[in-house]
């Protein structure tokens, strides 16, 4: 599961910085730009993602389906049945996303609390996590697709986002094959964790 994740506007981190310059050029003077997270993002946030349109481009949306029952939102869809799903076969099949981020949080419940842990890369460079997004109301969300965790996570929790290494985001986006493999053979992040 991925609760929330980091979007920093880290100038260490030239990939994001592009991310974020795109964002600004595209989106200047609108709601939306208002809106975007920043930092800690949560459920129901808006933040940027990669889409496949003419090329990678940068798009701004909201992060969670719209429940049909009750409130709240969708922030998570198990890629392992993602396909058997009315929610996110359709989606997954035509729109496909990378989220862009500098971590990811996931909790770990220890002897006297829950602890919260961020997940980096070990070089401090950006991570992107595969997702699928949709229109609901006029108004773009995505959700992020999650696989059992690897050695790098499974010590805190028992799933992870499905990372994409920067080289398979363009396949990831474009290519229905390549997405499906992903699914069954995810990407090895190598991550760390750090209690926050």
């Amino acid at each position: 599961m991925c609760g929330r994740y980091l979007s920093v506007m880290e100038s260490e981190i030239a990939e994001y910085r592009e991310i974020i310059n795109e964002v600004n050029e595209r989106y200047k003077n609108t709601p939306e730009l208002s809106e975007m997270a920043s930092g800690e993002v949560f459920p129901s946030n808006i933040a940027p993602v990669l889409v496949s349109e003419t090329g990678i481009s940068v798009r701004l949306m909201r992060w969670g389906f719209p429940k049909w029952q009750g409130g709240g939102v969708i922030i998570n869809a198990r890629s392992e049945t993602a396909l058997e799903k009315k929610l996110f076969r359709p989606p997954l099949l035509n729109k496909r996303c990378a989220v862009p981020c500098a971590g990811f949080f996931e909790w770990r419940q220890e002897p006297d609390k829950k602890q919260k842990y961020l997940f980096r890369a070990p070089n401090a460079e950006a991570l992107y996590m595969a997702g699928v997004f949709d229109t609901f109301g006029g108004e773009s969300a995505f959700v992020i697709l999650t696989v059992p965790a690897d050695e790098s996570v499974s010590p805190y929790h028992s799933r992870m986002p499905l990372m994409l290494a920067p080289r398979q985001i363009s396949q990831w986006l474009a290519d229905l094959d390549f997405a499906l493999g992903c699914l069954q053979t995810p990407h090895k992040a190598r991550l760390f964790a750090a209690a926050v």
